[in-house]
């Protein structure tokens, strides 16, 4: 267990070793943390991943420097990171401090010129964010708001808002997500059975609809309603 500490030299083997070890205690520490570090980042959880990264980097490349310390290090912060969250969670004073509040950008299609000061980005950003909706005229914006993680929340006025099935009162069909049977030329076998359908049944398809067959298939997916789309490697 040498390479955890520091040393004048490490041979091949220790570096492949420190590496193995910091590798998998990455993983553990991600499991710990859970998903809200790894989706959209706020300011608590980039500060520990930048942190945690630079914690762990440094001894993988600097013989002298110990890997036991850097994990000591790493698990306190994790611990710390958790106590954050369950403050954030228990006591509201704890969320206003670690949490920045929402910042309004438009409301009613007026750009909220102090909003884009407090919130420090430019009017190209935002503009680029309302195209990224498919929003060509903020007018058109009932509420633009910056979430503390960086991204944005639009909403369009009602009257602005597409048409849904629900705004025209019609009936629609239960949303059916279709099984993928066929994935890069291989048959999955356990949804096929959740099909109630057999290898039989799909080759006789492919033979008769694409004229090809199974290894000549990229990706073939089947509904409810038994309606099989094939994709070809091209």
């Amino acid at each position: 267990m040498e390479f955890f500490q520091s040393q004048d030299s490490l041979t091949a083997m220790e570096w492949a070793l420190r590496a193995v070890v910091a590798y998998f205690f990455l993983l553990i520490v991600t499991r710990v943390l859970g998903q809200r570090a790894i989706s959209q980042l706020r300011p608590l959880d980039f500060a520990m991943a930048l942190v945690i990264g630079n914690i762990i980097a440094h001894p993988l490349s600097d013989e002298h420097l110990g890997l036991k310390g850097s994990i000591i290090t790493t698990v306190v912060l994790v611990v710390l990171y958790i106590l954050s969250i369950y403050i954030i969670l228990k006591w509201p004073w704890g969320r206003k401090i670690m949490t920045p509040e929402p910042i309004t950008i438009v409301k009613d299609g007026e750009i909220i010129y102090k909003g884009l000061k407090r919130a420090r980005i430019t009017l190209d950003l935002l503009l680029e964010e309302l195209r990224e909706e498919k929003i060509v005229d903020v007018k058109k914006v009932a509420l633009a708001i910056w979430e503390a993680h960086g991204k944005f929340s639009i909403f369009l006025d009602p009257k602005y808002e597409p048409l849904t099935p629900s705004t025209m009162q019609t009936g629609t069909k239960p949303f059916d997500f279709p099984k993928t049977i066929i994935k890069e030329g291989k048959l999955n076998t356990v949804e096929l059975i959740h099909t109630k359908k057999n290898e039989e049944w799909v080759i006789s398809k492919l033979e008769n609809l694409y004229q090809t067959e199974l290894k000549n298939v990229l990706l073939a997916t089947l509904d409810s309603q038994d309606n099989l789309k094939v994709f070809l490697y091209k």
